[in-house]
């Protein structure tokens, strides 16, 4: 299977402000926007269908369901993400810094010079849904182990 012939995901998420989710997912990441209604709008997110859905009440990093430790690190969990090339990954990262973005874990290297070796770094949109970026020295270590 090549990167051309993988199925694309469709992801809602929920947002307590569509402009708010607008100005970040189209102005800081950069998405483009798709259709919308007065409820929801659609993102291309890096050939993805993410869809940010208009909820009642906010959900901040101060009041997320859980967090993991991992390299010493607390990951917020549930997240979700995108895996980009490294010079990608940086101009994301300079992008949000741009923005004024907090970030939950700064971007850093992990596993230097091991098998799966990747840039990584969590962050928030304005609803606090929490959102991992990530690039992989070598994609096709993406699934080893």
């Amino acid at each position: 299977m090549t990167a051309e012939s993988l199925p694309r995901f469709h992801l809602a998420v929920p947002v307590d402000d569509l402009g708010a989710a607008a100005v970040f997912y189209g102005q800081v990441l950069g998405c483009a926007q798709g259709r919308s209604a007065a409820q929801w709008t659609d993102w291309n997110f890096h050939g993805h269908q993410l869809v940010t859905h208009l909820v009642e009440g906010k959900r901040s990093p101060e009041n997320r369901e859980s967090h993991n430790p991992v390299d010493g690190h607390e990951v917020p969990v549930p997240h979700f993400g995108l895996i980009l090339t490294i010079p990608e990954f940086h101009d994301m990262a300079d992008r949000l810094k741009a923005a004024g973005t907090a970030f939950e874990i700064e971007p850093y290297l992990r596993f230097a010079g091991e098998v799966g070796e990747q840039w990584t770094m969590f962050f928030h949109d304005p609803a606090g849904n929490a959102i991992e970026v990530k690039a992989f020295a070598d994609d096709a270590q993406v699934f080893a182990v």
